[in-house]
């Protein structure tokens, strides 16, 4: 019996495995972003960088510990820069956190502020990087409205909802609250399916 050129291409697709649907896409898992367990949240200042680990499980997340990074009016910047680099290098070490979201950039009307800040910022992301954590960026405002509903929230009201969320003993003081927001509002998004994920840096 014979075959049509036609027949005989199929064929030849057929033995090479060419004509075979594609299962590549169908065998992908349907999210195939990282799970993360423990997520740091780091808000940057040259004077008190704030820094919190949460822990993500049901049927909520908890806290693992939080702080503030103080230095001293009398340090200079580089000694504050230093203290910054070694106090996160230190939690991240016993804290072992999977992933790190920071306080984006902010537009200050101060030029000299916003130099500060961006070294206290570098030190930190520095740090973070070197122990090989991904690193991803939210904006103050997404936060505050992630986590009080309201963007122009003030701190009283992030560390108050702060403390709801992570059913804590105690109220946060204000700049660990906020790394502890960065952390939750990171987590929340991360669940959402079909939003877009925080920008990574």
């Amino acid at each position: 019996m014979g075959i049509t050129p036609q027949q005989f291409a199929q064929l030849q697709q057929k033995l090479s495995g060419k004509g075979r649907p594609a299962k590549a896409s169908a065998e992908l898992p349907p999210n195939t972003l990282p799970v993360y367990r423990r997520v740091l949240g780091v808000d940057p200042s040259l004077r008190g960088t704030g820094f919190g680990v949460i822990e993500l499980g049901k049927p909520h997340p908890t806290g693992v510990t939080s702080g503030t990074i103080k230095c001293p009016p009398a340090w200079q910047r580089s000694r504050c820069l230093g203290h910054i680099a070694a106090t996160l290098r230190e939690v991240i070490r016993v804290q072992q956190p999977e992933v790190c979201a920071i306080e984006g950039l902010f537009h200050a009307k101060n030029l000299r502020t916003a130099l500060i800040m961006g070294e206290a910022r570098g030190a930190a992301l520095a740090v973070i990087a070197e122990a090989g954590l991904p690193i991803f960026e939210m904006a103050p405002r997404k936060v505050k409205l992630a986590i009080v509903g309201f963007g122009g929230a003030q701190k009283i009201a992030v560390a108050k909802m702060v403390q709801r969320l992570l059913a804590l003993t105690d109220l946060p003081a204000p700049d660990a609250a906020d790394a502890l927001a960065l952390a939750l509002a990171f987590a929340q998004e991360r669940s959402r399916v079909g939003l877009a994920s925080p920008n990574q840096l």
